[in-house]
């Protein structure tokens, strides 16, 4: 089955959709691009990002999804890191990015462009012929990630071989079923940039296997709910602030909507506050799954609303033959319940490396699992717990505090919107806690409340010593820009922690 695409008023059949991914597929084969090459993508949520998803299975290459917020430098550093050798791009995106772009590369402009060697995309595509090349293994997108540390890293997934293809897609289908609900005659809706890694998985498989899938230009909260209740969706991608922008909604205007289609919100990317998501389940029902995943190890684990409210603030238990493993510095198991580094592999998704720099991807692996730093334990029954990136834990004084923890805490005092945790520069103790509090619209918060509120819910040591209430900044997918947070407290500084 191929989905049928809704993008604001364009409706597109599986059929056509194909057709379309068959002649670029050609269009790409004959500008020289052959299986395992890359074509770079900087386009906003649209048709065609859709038409080239496609066409990746079709022609065997690599998609790599830029974001289109990035600076010029930005777009020139993955472009030519990638070795993409075409790009597909928003006419006004191209020429924003026209000084770092590499010479000679090919470059199609969707919509009116400045630059004298775009090619219109449209026009390209109507006089391109359908692929006539080899059968080749199908591909999917190349995410840049940061991993821990360092520059952005291409995760390269190894090709699946055709004859193994049918019955590792079925083991694939499994683990997106568990975990981001989709299943064969779905109905998807997606509201978030296809650039990100989680909405290009969810994007992936949803055309593969939706009925219908129905793709919004941005994340809007009331937008969201007339989708599910105009096109009856019952399986949807959302991360955590986007809950909190729906729960903001008045009660009459989410009133205004039959939601009862839904069935299954999977969400991964930023641990939900056990708060929030007790307030979604309230209000929607038991349609709640998240999953701690990532580019390079893909979906691992999966929580239910049921489980969640009976484990808060867990990621759930492996699925499909996930491992996990807690280590300690030493690379020793950790007791449960003590928090370590989370090592994991999900054997349904083949092996990765990054581009050009396999000695990385040897850093991160420990007896066949992988680590992208991440500080977690385990329970009794085996519920994965993410305490914080080990990247974002503060050490004062000599103590490890995670800012997870504190945050959710926050998230729990009335007429909090949202908060981010973390270290600043402290002359005695190294570092010291600092926050940022947003509030929720027409709500007045003060700092001493906030940490009287925190003194009868947490050890002192975990107490930021200071609290601004501000507006925070967020990357375009919502997510809060905690880097640029902490960064502007540590300029002229000789370290960073």
């Amino acid at each position: 089955m191929t989905a049928a695409l809704q993008f604001e008023a364009l409706h597109r059949s599986g059929e056509e959709l194909m057709a379309r991914a068959s002649r670029l597929a050609g269009g790409l084969y004959a500008l020289g691009l052959r299986e395992g090459d890359v074509v770079a993508v900087l386009l906003r949520n649209c048709e065609q990002f859709v038409g080239i998803v496609h066409a990746a299975r079709v022609a065997g290459i690599y998609y790599c999804p830029i974001n289109w917020h990035f600076t010029a430098a930005e777009v020139g550093f993955l472009l030519q890191d990638s070795g993409a050798k075409a790009l597909v791009a928003h006419g006004d995106l191209l020429d924003a990015a026209a000084a770092a772009l590499p010479t000679g590369l090919p470059l199609l402009a969707v919509g009116p462009s400045r630059q004298s060697a775009a090619i219109d995309y449209e026009a390209w595509l109507a006089r391109s012929a359908d692929y006539a090349g080899p059968a080749v293994a199908p591909r999917g997108h190349m995410a840049y990630t940061s991993g821990t540390t360092g520059k952005p890293k291409g995760v390269l997934r190894a090709p699946i071989p055709l004859a193994q293809l049918a019955e590792r897609q079925a083991q694939i289908l499994r683990v997106v079923e568990a975990t981001f609900g989709i299943r064969p005659g779905c109905r998807a809706l997606l509201p978030a940039p296809l650039y990100h890694s989680a909405p290009g998985v969810f994007v992936q498989n949803g055309l593969q296997y939706a009925e219908l899938f129905v793709l919004l230009p941005r994340f809007d909260p009331e937008a969201v709910l007339a989708a599910i209740a105009t096109y009856r969706i019952d399986v949807a991608y959302l991360v955590p602030i986007m809950f909190v922008r729906l729960l903001r909604l008045p009660a009459e205007v989410r009133a205004r909507y039959d939601l009862s289609s839904l069935r299954f919100i999977g969400s991964t990317g930023a641990p939900c506050p056990p708060e929030v998501k007790r307030a979604l389940i309230e209000w929607l029902g038991p349609v709640v799954h998240e999953t701690y995943a990532s580019s390079e190890a893909g979906m691992i684990t999966a929580i239910d609303s049921h489980e969640a409210l009976a484990h808060p603030g867990s990621a759930g238990r492996p699925v499909e033959g996930a491992q996990i493993r807690i280590l300690d510095e030493a690379g020793r198991d950790c007791l449960v319940r003590t928090p370590g580094l989370i090592y994991v592999r999900q054997p349904a998704y083949p092996d990765f490396t990054y581009r050009g720099n396999d000695e990385a991807r040897r850093a991160i692996e420990r007896d066949g699992l992988i680590s992208l730093g991440d500080i977690g334990y385990l329970d009794e029954q085996g519920y994965l717990y993410v305490c914080d990136r080990a990247s974002d834990m503060v050490i004062s004084g000599g103590v490890n505090i995670y800012p997870a923890e504190i945050e959710n805490e926050l998230m729990r005092y009335p007429g909090v919107a949202d908060c981010a945790v973390f270290g600043v520069p402290d002359a005695e103790y190294g570092e010291r806690l600092h926050a940022v509090v947003e509030p929720a619209a027409g709500e007045t918060l003060t700092p001493e409340a906030l940490i009287g509120w925190l003194r009868q819910h947490l050890s002192g040591f975990k107490v930021p010593r200071s609290i601004a209430i501000a507006t925070l900044p967020r990357d375009d997918n919502g997510k809060i820009a905690k880097r640029r947070l902490r960064e502007a407290h540590w300029v002229g500084q000789s370290r960073r922690v």
